[in-house]
């Protein structure tokens, strides 16, 4: 067990939402306790077992009770719910009075930074605000850093009476100043190749590559090894660990992965969401270890959700995404822009769709992502993530020149890096030996 060194700042992460949200933070955890920091891990109390197998200190910001109904209230917000109507009917802006004592009890002065996941974590940057520590935000897909400005208009704005009331309880001025809107850092879990597909991160979004691999010591069920196993490798359908799902999404992918011919392992933690009875040649699991699973599967329909998706770039696996909501579509999107997945918007959800893009990902088989290339001696994925945070506490981590012009590099495109290739190559050449 690794003994928390005396002065390594105290890491306190607060995260929102379900498995791809908050796995990738228990992960950072446990790379930051690793390098001697003790950390203390805010979030929904369903979470509390994976924390506790990570080493984390841990606190749930509600009961298993209220984030299922949370959950259960998410798929409103795609059929017109309002933001102000979701947070008061879920307790929300308790949840941040909450969050914020929390960290103001365990808070270390000088040796503490606060992260938050992006654009969720608001009690991160009023804590930061309050008690003078650098906060950073951890965001786990691209959309979070596309929709920054949304989310803090919504804030100040949909949301202003309940966040106002929430600052007046904490003993905090109604006004923001941008001090207390920015947090110091901002990191994005996924790869340069990833964020070039779309729309670009801005250049002081520090870029770490996928929260990849997991390393939770997870057992397979019998039945579901001896399906993987079996002489036909079966499609895997899931739909992620949340509820926030297209109603027609697991009919569609069920019966168009049915049509293949092959076996079908479906994993949703909610057995509502799906036929009862389940469809012949179907197999359900309520959760299981897709590191274990992944490279043992044919293929994949799935939800477009990062965590999944970097699951089975990671294998090699065939996907065929049909996303609808938050992240999933700009998700699928750049993965189709490097033809690694083949994607279905929800107008065309139908099983026979489903089965051809399916028959065609089946027939060209395993894929092969971009390399996830990091220069030479500069760590790699949640070790730099873990690198940057523990920098903070001494104020602003410091960029040398040599590596602000790598994270420039890092957002051009290949044609632009082949210009100034060709221009490095030029002025060298007219310099001489």
């Amino acid at each position: 067990m690794t003994t928390a060194s005396p002065t390594a700042p105290t890491a306190l992460l607060v995260t929102h939402g379900t498995d791809g949200d908050v796995l990738p933070f228990v992960r950072l955890g446990r790379e930051l306790r690793a390098g001697g920091h003790p950390v203390t891990l805010l979030t929904h109390a369903h979470y509390r077992a994976h924390a506790e197998r990570a080493g984390l200190d841990f606190v749930a910001i509600d009961t298993q009770a209220e984030f299922e109904r949370t959950l259960g209230d998410t798929p409103e917000l795609l059929d017109g719910l309002g933001w102000p109507e979701f947070y008061e009917r879920n307790g929300l802006f308790e949840q941040m009075v909450l969050e914020f004592r929390a960290m103001a009890e365990r808070h270390r002065p000088g040796e503490t930074v606060l992260v938050g996941r992006h654009t969720s974590a608001l009690s991160v940057l009023f804590a930061a605000e309050a008690l003078g520590a650098p906060a950073a935000w951890v965001a786990v897909a691209p959309i979070q850093i596309m929709a920054a400005k949304a989310a803090m208009h919504a804030y100040r704005h949909l949301l202003a009476d309940g966040v106002a009331r929430v600052r007046r309880e904490l003993g905090l001025g109604a006004g923001w100043d941008a001090r207390s809107a920015s947090p110091r850092l901002e990191l994005g879990l996924w790869p340069g190749w990833f964020d070039r597909a779309g729309a670009r991160s801005p250049a002081r979004v520090r870029l770490t590559g996928f929260p990849l691999p997991d390393d939770e010591d997870e057992a397979l069920p019998p039945e579901a090894a001896a399906l993987l196993d079996g002489p036909v490798r079966p499609v895997l359908v899931t739909g992620g660990t949340g509820r926030m799902l297209h109603r027609e999404f697991y009919d569609a992918a069920i019966e168009g992965a049915r049509k293949s011919g092959r076996p079908v392992l479906l994993v949703v933690r909610h057995r509502d969401l799906v036929p009862d009875p389940l469809p012949p040649g179907v197999s359900w699991h309520p959760r299981l270890p897709f590191r274990a699973v992944m490279p043992r599967v044919a293929a994949i329909v799935h939800h477009g959700g990062i965590g999944t998706l970097s699951r089975a770039l990671r294998a090699g696996t065939p996907q065929v995404i049909l996303a609808h909501g938050v992240d999933r579509p700009d998700n699928a999107e750049r993965l189709g822009r490097h033809k690694l997945a083949s994607c279905l918007p929800a107008p065309r959800w139908t099983p026979g769709e489903v089965a051809a893009l399916l028959a065609a990902a089946l027939d060209r088989g395993p894929v092969v992502p971009p390399p996830e290339t990091t220069p030479a001696g500069e760590p790699a994925g949640l070790a730099a993530a873990a690198s940057h945070i523990a920098a903070l506490r001494d104020g602003p981590a410091a960029e040398s020149p040599a590596d602000g012009i790598r994270r420039r590099l890092d957002h051009l495109s290949a044609e632009q890096r082949r210009i100034v290739a060709d221009r490095l190559r030029g002025r060298l050449a007219r310099q001489g030996p």
